[in-house]
């Protein structure tokens, strides 16, 4: 096990008296953390915590100002959050999987090719000239369709479904249960009926996106629905055809966004929030959660509500709302008052 000096030499901080004693098993929370863990303080309000927590020492943000006696005990760090991030990759187990090789459940076609060092899990199925990466591990029924591309080192757990003719880059990680080119919602009334409208298009995942548990990922009508590279998505996200995320955007739980709607770089999609179809949300733009967002948004820009508007505009429009039981009160008394004023003037 790291001592408390190892890791104060990781995070380039002084190191505390006795650290070199002092091992450190594990990274706990402020009200659950052990006499040999570290816990972490990145907010003042979580100072009042340090009173009664066991932990051995405390991972702080360098503003903050601390009691006396916790001085002493304290890694001071620019960013703790970032900082905890290092010290979790000391004591992160490894992700349990299948070892390098085919399992002799899974079944991959004569045609497919899979790198000698990939895992195939139990049950596993890749399909007709399908490609499997260095280091890539499928896990237990993962089914990847005909002529499906997967890069190197990838995660695909339990039960991903990578339908055919769709490109997955390198260090791609996709939880359970997500599916990967299900058809794009399109029809057309025929005047009779909604006519299905085929849907000939691909998925694209470039290098390094991480992808929740089941999300749905739709292929396009044409052409290729894409996500950057670098960006991350929650669980329970719908992506419609045709939708072009960019790099290093941030979709959070139960986001929908609805075909061809583009996303730039730096994009953040609050829980909840739905993007209207052809909707264009420029770099570095975000949404709060729970907004609907039906026209396009600039980049760097904040919005938020139902429909999304400038977040400081949703604000006080909210504000306003709160005072309307009491606004329409007063409105009625004028009301009456006006009314008693016309009456005596003979109006």
């Amino acid at each position: 096990m790291p001592t408390l000096a190892d890791i104060a030499q990781l995070l380039n901080c002084p190191v505390p008296p006795g650290a070199e004693e002092q091992t450190i098993s594990s990274i706990g929370t402020l009200a659950e953390a052990a006499p040999d863990e570290l816990t972490f303080v990145s907010a003042e309000r979580y100072v009042p915590q340090l009173q009664s927590t066991r932990a051995a020492a405390a991972i702080v943000q360098r503003r903050i100002k601390l009691p006396a006696q916790w001085e002493a005990r304290s890694l001071r760090v620019d960013d703790a959050d970032l900082a905890v991030v290092r010290v979790l990759e000391l004591f992160a187990p490894p992700v349990p999987g299948p070892p390098a090789g085919v399992d002799p459940t899974a079944h991959s076609a004569a045609t497919a090719s899979v790198a000698e060092d990939a895992a195939l899990g139990p049950y596993v199925v890749v399909g007709e000239r399908a490609r499997v990466g260095r280091g890539s591990v499928l896990h237990a029924a993962v089914f990847v369709g005909d002529d499906v591309s997967i890069g190197q080192e990838c995660q695909l757990f339990p039960h991903v479904v990578v339908r055919e003719r769709i490109t997955i880059g390198s260090r791609v990680i996709i939880h359970a249960g997500s599916i990967l080119g299900t058809d794009g919602f399109g029809y057309r009334w025929d005047g009779r009926q909604h006519q299905k409208i085929p849907q000939i298009g691909t998925v694209v995942v470039e290098d390094d996106v991480e992808i929740g548990s089941c999300v749905c990922i739709d292929r396009a009508k044409v052409g290729a629905t894409r996500v950057g590279r670098g960006t991350k998505i929650d669980n329970l996200v719908q992506i419609g055809h045709n939708v072009q995320i960019g790099p290093h955007c941030i979709l959070v739980g139960q986001a929908a966004l609805a075909g061809s709607s583009q996303l730039g770089t730096g994009v953040v999609v609050g829980g909840q929030t739905a993007v209207r179809d052809h909707i264009q949300m420029g770099d570095g733009a975000m949404a709060a959660a729970c907004s609907a967002i039906a026209e396009d948004v600039a980049p760097n820009t904040v919005v938020s509500g139902t429909p999304a508007l400038p977040h400081r505009q949703s604000l006080r429009e909210q504000g306003a709302l709160r005072h309307l039981p009491e606004l329409r009160v007063q409105v009625r008394k004028l009301q009456d008052e006006l009314k008693e004023l016309k009456k005596r003037m003979g109006v």
